[in-house]
């Protein structure tokens, strides 16, 4: 069975063609609810990204969130936010979007302060 056999609604036996498919499935689910991702298992067991996704959705796994990845913290981004530069004045300075300077400072705990002059 190909990727392109698969139409929607016959995803019933997510990993078919496989002799052991619910030994597998079970594996499959294992191994991400312990932090491993899509792409790793897709990898491990020589599966595409998709038919290992429709294998967990089918055995009822709630899917992490792609997980952002940020840069490193530039040096003083947080003590310049804290001593009253504006987020937009800091992306501008170390040369990163609005919404990335905004996520490192959250991941960073760092409490914002409200939009606009107060």
């Amino acid at each position: 069975m190909t990727e392109e056999d698969d139409s929607a609604g016959e995803h019933t036996d997510a990993v078919e063609g496989e002799d052991d498919s619910g030994a597998l499935r079970a594996e499959i689910v294992r191994r991400y609810e312990l932090g491993e991702t899509i792409e790793g298992l897709a990898a491990s067991h020589a599966l595409s990204y998709r038919k290992v996704r429709t294998t967990l959705l089918a055995a009822g796994v709630t899917l992490r969130p792609p997980k952002i990845q940020l840069p490193p913290t530039p040096p003083g981004l947080v003590n310049a936010y804290l001593a009253g530069r504006s987020i937009r004045q800091l992306a501008d300075i170390h040369g990163m979007s609005y919404n990335q300077t905004r996520r490192i400072l959250l991941a960073e705990g760092v409490v914002l302060r409200p939009r606009g002059r107060q």
